[in-house]
Order: C-alpha cells, then sequence, then structure tokens
C-alpha cells in the first residue's frame, strides 16, 4: 500500500535498542505515523528473527510474519555495542536523535556505558525510554527490580488474570500478548510527552514503563472495587459484574456479545427475540432489578439466544442495539468493515507472495500514517544510517572490517 503523507511525526527521530514485542511494539506506533525509527540491532538480530510462522525460503531472509507485523516502517542498522566502535557508532546517532528506547534487563546499558546519564551528556535534549517488567529505579525501586518480565508475568502480577477466567476460581491468561502489547503503547504515549517537552523547553529526560504497572493501569476497575467497598474481584466469566445483559450469548452456531444494561436497549433486545415475558417479568423491570437477578437473567437470555444462527441474530439485533458476533480472523478478513477501514494490509516479502499484517487504527484526514514499507532485513540500512550520523566512508569500512558493524548485501535486498 502506498501512503502520500510522511506522516505526523515525520520529524522525530527514534533509536529504537528493543527486541521482542513489548518495545518493538511501542516504536512501530511511532513508525506508522512517520517517526523516523532506527532499529539498533545485534549481529544475531532481532530475538523474534528466527521465530515464524515462515513461507517458503523465507528463514534466509529472517521476515517471518511476527517480525514483519511490528517492525515495519523501520530500518535496520546491525552494531555490536560490546565493541568500542560499536558503542561509538551508537554515541554519534545518539547525538542527532530525539530519543532511545530500550527494552534490557535492569544494568545492560550501564555495564555497556551507554546508561541515561552517560548519553544525557552527549545529547542533553535526548529523552531516554526504558521498558521493563517492574520499572526503574530512577523512578522507583521495586523488590522485583532484576526480575525478568515477558507478557504472560505482567499478566499475572498486574491483576488481569485474577479477573479473567470462566469461572470464579480459574484464571486466565487474555490471548493477544497484551502484558506486552499495552506498556508498548504507554511508551509510545510517553515518548511523544517527554519528545514535547524536550521541543518545548530543551530539556531532555529518563522516562520509564513497568509492565506490571501499565497492566494495573487497564484493571482499574479493581482498585477502586477494593478501596470503596472492600471487594477481591475475581474472574467473572463472560458476563460483567455491574451490567445484565453484558456479555457473552450463545447462537446456535457460535457466540455473540450483547449490551443492553439500559432500559430503552433491553426492551428492543426483548422486542426482537420475542421475550416480551421478560418485559412483564416484574424481576426484570429496571437495571436495578435485573443486577440483583443477574443469573436467571443471563440463562434465560442465552436460552433465547441459542435458538437463533448468528446471521439471524445478526439481522434481528445489528445496529439497534450495541451487538456484535464473536469472530475469527477467516469472518475478519472477509468482513466489509475491516477492508473499509484498511485494517488488513499486505506487504512485500522479497520475491515471495506478500503476507497480510494488521494495519493503523489511528486514523488522520491530514497526516494519516500507514504501513509505508516492509520490515527490514538484518543490517539493511546500516550504511546510509552511519553516514547520516556522520561517520566517514573510511570509518564505516573500519566498523565493517572489525565486525564492528553489519550491513546486508545489496542482492540480499532485492526483491
Amino acid at each position: 500500500m502506498q501512503i502520500k503523507s510522511a506522516g505526523s511525526l515525520s520529524d522525530i527521530r527514534i533509536i529504537d535498542l528493543t527486541q521482542m514485542l513489548a518495545g518493538p511494539y511501542g516504536t512501530m506506533m511511532l513508525a506508522d505515523h512517520g517517526a523516523e525509527v532506527i532499529k539498533i540491532e545485534p549481529p544475531e538480530g532481532d530475538m523474534i528473527r528466527p521465530v515464524g510462522p515462515f513461507r517458503s525460503d523465507d528463514n534466509r531472509k529472517l521476515l517471518g510474519g511476527y517480525f514483519q507485523s511490528i517492525n515495519r516502517n523501520k530500518y535496520s542498522v546491525c552494531l555490536d555495542l560490546k565493541t568500542e566502535k560499536g558503542r561509538s557508532a551508537l554515541l554519534k546517532m545518539v547525538a542527532g536523535a530525539d530519543a532511545i528506547v530500550e527494552n534490557f534487563r535492569v544494568g545492560v546499558m550501564e555495564r555497556l556505558g551507554l546508561s541515561y546519564e552517560a548519553l544525557r551528556a552527549v545529547n542533553s535534549k535526548l529523552v531516554y525510554a526504558a521498558l521493563r517488567g517492574f520499572g526503574d529505579e530512577r523512578t522507583g525501586a521495586s523488590p522485583y527490580g532484576n526480575w525478568p518480565a515477558f507478557d504472560v508475568i505482567a499478566q499475572a502480577m498486574g491483576g488481569l488474570m485474577a479477573v479473567t477466567g470462566p469461572d470464579a476460581r480459574t484464571p486466565m491468561k487474555i490471548g493477544p500478548g497484551v502484558g506486552d502489547i499495552v506498556p508498548g503503547m504507554m511508551l509510545a504515549f510517553g515518548i511523544l510527552a517527554a519528545v514535547h517537552h524536550a521541543r518545548r523547553t530543551g530539556e531532555g529526560q529518563f522516562l520509564d514503563v513497568g509492565m506490571a504497572d501499565a497492566i494495573l493501569a487497564i484493571c482499574e476497575r479493581t482498585v477502586y472495587q477494593h478501596s470503596v467497598a472492600g471487594q477481591i474481584p475475581g474472574p467473572e466469566g463472560n458476563h460483567h459484574p455491574f451490567l445484565v445483559p453484558f456479555g457473552i450469548y450463545p447462537a446456535a452456531d457460535g457466540f455473540v456479545t450483547l449490551a443492553a444494561h439500559q432500559q430503552h436497549f433491553f426492551e428492543t433486545l426483548c422486542r426482537a427475540l420475542g421475550a416480551g415475558d421478560f418485559l412483564a417479568d416484574p424481576a426484570y423491570a429496571s437495571p436495578e432489578l435485573r443486577i440483583d437477578h443477574r443469573a436467571d437473567l443471563i440463562k434465560a437470555m442465552s436460552g433465547r439466544t441459542a435458538r437463533l444462527t448468528k446471521g439471524e441474530l445478526t439481522a434481528r439485533l445489528g445496529g439497534k442495539i450495541p451487538y456484535g458476533p464473536v469472530m475469527n480472523i477467516a469472518d475478519i478478513s472477509s468482513d466489509p468493515h475491516f477492508a473499509a477501514r484498511n485494517m488488513i494490509v499486505s506487504v512485500d516479502q522479497l520475491g515471495d507472495p506478500p503476507i497480510q499484517i494488521a494495519g493503523v487504527p489511528i486514523k488522520m484526514t491530514v497526516t494519516p500514517g500507514g504501513v509505508r514499507r516492509r520490515a527490514p532485513l538484518l543490517g539493511e540500512n546500516t550504511l546510509e544510517r552511519l553516514r547520516q550520523a556522520g561517520l566517514s566512508e573510511t570509518e564505516i569500512a573500519d566498523l565493517l572490517s572489525k565486525r564492528a558493524a553489519f550491513a546486508a548485501h545489496p542482492e540480499e535486498t532485492k526483491s
């Protein structure tokens, strides 16, 4: 897909040292809206380059679906930061950047001599953004600060699993890696806020996002439930603890979602399902009474919806109340909404058929974001970005000869 707009963030340059999912998702959001995101990779590349799924000979190219999805629109520079020359090259790139982003464990950057304090001495306006499981001591020292963490750990310790599950006794992991993705999204917001401040005042700063903190933030309901009512919320299955009908209901061929707790929606729902008897039942006469009898109403409503297919329910309820069928990716791929919104896009696969990845959900009329380029090969942009940072051809050749930097062969980048 060709996007004419350069994007609303086209004047921002990000040096991206992140790997896996959380950090790259945040920098992907910035790149989607035009930021120049220069991904610094070690000689072996991002840890997810070897992770599939792949097609045919994609293993050679290391452009599997996982890497393509969250590293589109970025540039790859391959430096060995364990070497003095590799670190020196990075410092030159940092001098012209708005922000640097990393998601290493605590102490890694310090051992490399690339701490926030060291980089600030090179660029006083620099925003240094870190994403870790439990934050950084500069903003609040956690007793778990040195613990490694991935998505599932953040979901568990941030409180998300405790309120997710099929019944009151069984916690459950949410399918997508929200323990990574939500912190990544918050990281992107933090970077923009800090860059805005730096542009206004000339003052850079350190910012960090703890993965567990970010997950707790989206579980905000549990905090006030515990504070105000002394509750310790647990899994609620597929229904809302306060509102009814509000949740997942069976159809003859799958499941649908209903959110008809408001009186006018509830009345519309009952009439559409031929459930006038619910309207006549004094136990269901108001939202408050329906909460008191939520278990009975959920069971009774499920009996009515289960008689109809998803298509029949959609014909009766679509657009009349808050309603939607439960859709899998095959359903989504053929649905006109997602096509109209350009939410599934194709990216090149270097000679192989294009693959599809998720599109950009934040829409703008003047400076639209979009998927402009496939993810880069390892070291595909090393030469041009080192030149941009002011290194001479002699210095670049020296880096390459001493294996402190690596560059993809031009032939590898051809389709």
